[in-house]
């Protein structure tokens, strides 16, 4: 599934190239559509959790969820390009099939002054059949000093 050549798509890969876990998780940008991000795992046996069974590690997953729901930011919102994670919470449903590639889809669904909200979805072959759902706030911060609000003291904030 090719994705499109857009300023968002540019941000992402130079952000999957800038960010170490990205690197070492070998995460890949597959779209950029219809305000959501999709990105991808790849299976290797140096993310594999349980080595009886060959089923990637909850913490690769976690990681890639966290990934795609910061990562979606430049695509929806202007001048926010990253985040620290505020909160992630994650419902995991089942084992990702050993193997296999996981992906990730997230969204943006509410901007404040200050919290980004988003949401994902961890799948393999069938976006139907979910691995896991998570939710997850960021701090926002705009990349534009001059479109920051400074007001009063810092208690005031």
């Amino acid at each position: 599934m090719p994705h499109s050549n857009t300023k968002a798509d540019e941000i992402i890969q130079y952000m999957l190239k800038a960010v170490r876990h990205c690197q070492v998780l070998n995460i890949q940008l597959i779209s950029t559509d219809n305000g959501m991000l999709t990105l991808e795992l790849p299976y290797s046996n140096s993310i594999v959790g349980n080595p009886d069974t060959g089923v990637i590690h909850g913490g690769a997953l976690t990681t890639l969820m966290d990934t795609c729901c910061g990562f979606v930011m430049p695509i929806c919102q202007e001048g926010s390009f990253f985040g620290p994670t505020l909160d992630l919470r994650i419902d995991y449903m089942t084992a990702a099939q050993p193997g296999k590639s996981v992906f990730s889809r997230s969204e943006i669904y509410r901007v404040t002054d200050n919290v980004i909200f988003s949401k994902g979805i961890a799948y393999q072959d069938d976006i139907a059949k979910p691995i896991a759902h998570c939710v997850a706030t960021f701090m926002r911060m705009d990349t534009d000093a001059s479109k920051s609000k400074t007001k009063g003291t810092p208690d005031e904030h």
